[in-house]
């Protein structure tokens, strides 16, 4: 095993094959950031979402996929190109994976891909326990969806931020601000037909706890390209809250609870949760509205 592997298994605790797995990952995810480094990808694009959360700053509970946005629109974007890199730096660290890129049945801004490979293979590559390895099926599949929005919503802040493993390397991301408002239009407005997202809310504590003030200038541009707002004017804290606590009142805690116990290491953690919580939570949101710059 190469040895910048091993430190980075180090982190975790293996004592379970879901552990494993959510090792694998988030090693596949972090070596996938380095080989879209190496593509110049940063240049064009920025890291978000719940995984931008867990890498670069700290959000304890996994996360599946690796989203993206483009820093203005560009309707041919050769996305094919950056995935070929990804494939071949994970390659090159001992992880041979399929990249497979989703053919849109429709119109969309969004291209994805996804990365492929052999769970049992991978936990042999690894020198996993042996008792670890046969709880695991061995036609198993990690897969690890990565997206990246062509149309990207204006008024957008991003950062630089640097990463150690499994080299040193920089990441371009959206800043903290407009990753609360992107996560907070994701609670709002998506729909997941009778699925509940428990990470949303999850997250949406995370933000809350850590007294981060959301950017009402970026929620409005995405509210406005989905559809979701009509005036000239930010939408205002007041009108905000207002939003959430309908969504609070119709949300269902208990599946709320079973989707996100699988990410975190403590379930009994959110035993807390209930409409009454995320209410209360609700009231204590902080909010920004400076007009973003062009972060671009």
């Amino acid at each position: 095993m190469n040895p910048a592997v091993a430190d980075m298994l180090a982190r975790y605790e293996l004592d379970k094959s879901g552990n494993c797995e959510n090792a694998l990952r988030e090693i596949f995810q972090e070596i996938a950031l380095l080989g879209l480094w190496r593509s110049n990808f940063f240049e064009h694009a920025a890291f978000y979402g719940g995984t931008a959360l867990r890498v670069l700053h700290g959000l304890q509970r996994f996360s599946e996929d690796l989203d993206f946005s483009l820093l203005s629109k560009a309707e041919e974007f050769d996305f094919d190109h950056h995935c070929r890199f990804i494939a071949r730096e994970l390659d090159a660290w001992g992880f041979p994976v399929r990249m497979e890129k989703k053919h849109k049945t429709g119109k969309s801004a969004v291209e994805s891909a996804f990365l492929k490979a052999d769970t049992h293979e991978l936990l042999l590559r690894i020198d996993a326990p042996a008792d670890l390895r046969r709880t695991v099926h061995r036609n198993r599949v990690l897969r690890i969806k990565v997206e990246v929005d062509t149309d990207p919503p204006p008024a957008s802040d991003t950062e630089t931020r640097y990463l150690l493993h499994p080299i040193p390397f920089a990441v371009r991301a959206y800043t903290l601000p407009c990753l609360f408002a992107g996560k907070m239009h994701a609670l709002l407005f998506r729909t997941w037909k009778n699925r509940v997202k428990g990470r949303d809310w999850y997250d949406f504590v995370w933000f809350a706890a850590r007294d981060i003030p959301l950017d009402l200038v970026h929620l409005t541009a995405r509210m406005k390209q989905t559809g979701h707002w009509s005036a000239e004017k930010p939408i205002s804290r007041r009108a905000l809250i207002e939003l959430l606590k309908e969504r609070i009142a119709v949300l269902n805690v208990d599946a709320a609870r079973a989707d996100i116990s699988p990410f975190i290491p403590e379930p009994a953690q959110v035993d807390i949760w209930s409409a009454d919580f995320f209410a209360q939570v609700a009231g204590t949101i902080r909010v920004s509205d400076i007009p973003a710059g062009s972060g671009n």
